[in-house]
């Protein structure tokens, strides 16, 4: 494994290969499947990176709010949002390791390939939880249990991948409802081994109960 750590901001300038690329359009369409969007609504997406999921889907809400820890990746999506003429995209540098909060509210959470990235994923869905609307949907989507295979360099890894069922049960106990999983994406990668492997995505969905059912 390599032992050096992982720059994102350095990074984001060439983070968009065509295998991600791929990944999260398919990780975005499951989400379109599952999600109820409208006009209306605000979208938080959490990790957002370049902005490839959330991106191709501005023009169906309200406004979009990406978050990152880095600020290379928030800058990447600035700049495709201006290009795309995307004026209802912004974003915020937030760090919830190290103690920032979410603070607004929103209609909706996603997130794609970032929960591992996270220690504590119980805590982090009750973030989630708070940030929601009454009413407010949520769509996760992240590796199934992979064994540490499926990242070059697992520094600020900690997770290799979700059980579905156990995932599932943080979710409720968060105080999630109607929460589903469902394979999102498929992808083929070359291991440390130089083997290509495939790893599978699977998308986590739910909702925060409305005013009316507290």
């Amino acid at each position: 494994m390599n032992s050096s750590k992982r720059n994102f901001d350095e990074e984001a300038a060439r983070w968009d290969t065509p295998p991600r690329v791929r990944l999260a359009g398919d990780v975005s369409k499951a989400m379109l499947g599952r999600l109820q969007l409208t006009q209306d609504m605000d979208i938080l997406d959490f990790g957002c990176g370049t902005g490839l999921v959330t991106l191709p889907c501005h023009a169906l809400v309200h406004a979009i709010t990406g978050v990152d820890s880095s600020k290379g990746m928030l800058e990447v999506f600035e700049g495709k949002a201006r290009e795309q003429q995307a004026g209802n995209i912004k974003t915020r540098y937030l760090d919830v390791t190290q103690g920032d909060a979410i603070g607004d509210h929103y209609h909706a959470v996603v997130s794609s390939m970032t929960r591992h990235h996270v220690k504590d994923t119980q805590k982090l869905l009750e973030h989630f939880y708070g940030a929601l609307l009454p009413g407010g949907q949520i769509a996760m989507a992240d590796l199934d249990e992979e064994g540490g295979r499926f990242h070059d360099n697992n520094d600020g890894v900690f997770h290799f991948g979700f059980n579905r069922e156990k995932l599932g049960r943080l979710f409720i106990d968060a105080g999630f409802t109607d929460v589903r999983c469902m394979t999102a994406a498929q992808m083929n990668k070359p291991t440390s081994q130089a083997q290509d492997r495939l790893f599978s995505v699977f998308l986590v969905t739910g909702r925060k109960l409305s005013a009316v059912n507290k």
